[in-house]
């Protein structure tokens, strides 16, 4: 069994269910709610509700006949965290890389040119 990070980024690999997060941030939605602008089943939508439901990022509640979808916002802060630390660790990787190519620009223009060079030479 896949652990919960991987099973909210396989379900957002299908632009469809991110179109259907993407929906439901704004509100909650009934199955045909979400359904109307596809060109698909209510069986198909209902599929791609489960796989949404089965990674954590929607619920299904009941109010009266109506079973409306909520969009589970916490399991974002997971995806967040996942990100951010390893965009923390690329920012420190680019740090130390301008820091070094800063140094060799600092090198090279403290070192003696060609030009320079041989301007001594024919002084001498």
């Amino acid at each position: 069994m896949a652990d919960q990070l991987s099973r909210v980024f396989a379900a957002l690999a299908d632009p469809t269910r991110r179109d259907m997060v993407a929906r439901l941030t704004e509100a909650d939605h009934t199955v045909n709610d979400l359904a109307a602008p596809y060109d698909v089943s209510l069986q198909a939508v209902s599929k791609h509700l489960k796989v949404l439901e089965d990674a954590g990022l929607v619920s299904r509640t009941r109010e009266a006949q109506r079973r409306p979808v909520h969009l589970e916002a916490e399991v974002f802060d997971l995806m967040t965290k996942w990100i951010e630390r390893y965009r923390r660790q690329a920012e420190e990787r680019f740090a130390r890389l301008d820091a070094v190519l800063a140094r060799m620009q600092d090198d090279d223009s403290t070192a003696p040119t060609a030009t320079t060079q041989q301007q001594e030479g024919t002084a001498s």
